[in-house]
């Protein structure tokens, strides 16, 4: 590729990062775009992940430091998103985006109409619901979504906000530090995957990480001082132009 392409890169890192932090939906950003660039599908869905890992090693700093994330309490669904991501990276070693880019626009679609119609959900303070340690079927749940985000990370941090805030009782500002760190937590194995597969591009990667890990520093700061009123705004546009774009792609 050409030198400026990569700057592109940097850009639209900068962008997906900030997203991700902020709410979720960056890699609609980052992926179509390495596809873009001439990427195959399967080497841009792994090549994504570097950006994904290093910007989430900063995102989840900077929620620790502003005291929203405790590792010592906020690691356990972490554990059954692992082990669904080792089985749906081994099986994206030879996946078909454009198919799963459609069925992803039909679920972003029902996403924002769940936003947009239970805002009371999002918007108040729910650690009262919070359970000490989760339940088998947030495990259940939890599994299942590591098990779609190892084999593609497309709109995976939304199923991520979802079970966390519909389904744990975690406000979002808590459950976007949360999502930060299973998406983490997988990524280090979905990757090592990849890269045993030889599915990696590593200079278009690191291209892409730089941007995003500014742009997750970010977010987070945006984030925390705007609370979860920010995010819900944030959600809503990001939803809005990624149903759009894949549904009106057919």
């Amino acid at each position: 590729m050409e030198w400026y392409f990569y700057l592109a890169l940097v850009g639209v890192g900068l962008v997906a990062g900030f997203v991700n932090a902020a709410a979720a939906g960056g890699s609609m950003l980052s992926l179509p775009f390495l596809i873009f660039l001439g990427l195959p599908a399967n080497v841009a869905n792994a090549t994504n992940r570097i950006a994904i890992l290093l910007q989430n090693i900063v995102g989840v700093n900077a929620f620790r430091q502003e005291k929203i994330f405790d590792i010592r309490k906020d690691y356990r669904l972490t554990i059954p998103a692992v082990v669904g991501a080792v089985i749906g990276a081994m099986w994206a070693v030879d996946i078909d985006a454009r198919t799963l880019e459609k069925i992803i626009g039909f679920i972003m679609f029902f996403m924002l109409l769940v936003i947009l119609f239970k805002p009371d959900a999002w918007l108040k303070k729910q650690a009262i619901r919070t359970r000490s340690a989760p339940s088998f079927w947030q495990y259940l749940i939890f599994f299942f979504i590591g098990l779609y985000g190892g084999f593609i990370q497309l709109g995976v941090g939304f199923f991520l906000l979802t079970g966390l805030v519909l389904g744990c009782g975690y406000d979002l500002v808590k459950a976007n530090a949360i999502k930060l760190f299973v998406i983490l937590g997988y990524t280090f194995f979905a990757l090592a995957i990849f890269i045993y597969n030889d599915q990696v591009d590593w200079l278009s990667g690191l291209s892409l990480a730089s941007g995003n890990m500014l742009g997750a520093w970010l977010g987070v700061k945006l984030t925390v001082k705007g609370g979860a009123r920010f995010v819900r705004y944030v959600l809503i546009v990001v939803l809005v132009a990624i149903s759009a774009k894949m549904l009106l792609s057919f």
